[in-house]
């Protein structure tokens, strides 16, 4: 029996997980992604949590994400 936790088939995450977060893939050179160290920190002022960075072919693939819940308290007026 497959188990409700794994993805459906060409979905790189269970399908429940877009009602609980937003994610944001980015794809770049490691000498440019090193060069983005002021890119990054404004991603994690903005409430983005660096969630996966893995070398792939010679790129940096990095996958930030951030809950609903972070969204919403965001998006609430002060």
């Amino acid at each position: 029996m497959p188990d409700p936790a794994d993805p459906p088939d060409g979905q790189p995450y269970p399908g429940a997980w877009a009602d609980v977060a937003e994610l944001r893939g980015f794809r770049t050179t490691v000498p440019k992604w090193a060069s983005l160290i002021g890119w990054r920190a404004e991603m994690r002022r903005k409430g983005w949590k660096l969630l996966s960075v893995a070398t792939e072919s010679g790129e940096i693939v990095a996958v930030f994400g951030r809950t609903r819940g972070d969204l919403k308290q965001r998006e609430a007026p002060a």
